[in-house]
């Protein structure tokens, strides 16, 4: 599954590599496992990929992470995400699941 975060200053963020052990994506569209990591963030460079690409960390397989989801989403299945991947983005500083798809 391919599980990227572009939320530079989160403890689990692995060159745009979510590493944690699950996700919540709760109903606000927001990823509710985020934790803000102290220090210098890490330059996105996500934002340029045209331009050059980005390193990525390895993707994870889907049965090693459990996401789970409160939100009226597509991929939503009794709480459980089933997209093939998402990303979660950092707009207005908020750690946005923007692979949502309204239902």
């Amino acid at each position: 599954m391919d599980i990227r975060c572009r939320k530079t200053r989160c403890v689990y963020n692995d060159r745009f590599t979510c590493k944690a052990k699950g996700i919540m994506v709760n109903n606000r569209i927001l990823c509710s496992t985020f934790e803000k990591s102290e220090g210098k963030a890490e330059v996105d460079s996500t934002k340029h990929l045209f331009e050059e690409p980005p390193q990525y960390a390895p993707q994870r397989d889907s049965k090693t992470c459990h996401i789970g989801c409160s939100a009226k989403c597509q991929f939503n299945h009794d709480g459980k995400c089933v997209s093939n991947g998402i990303t979660v983005n950092a707009i207005k500083e908020k750690p946005y699941c923007i692979s949502f798809l309204e239902r």
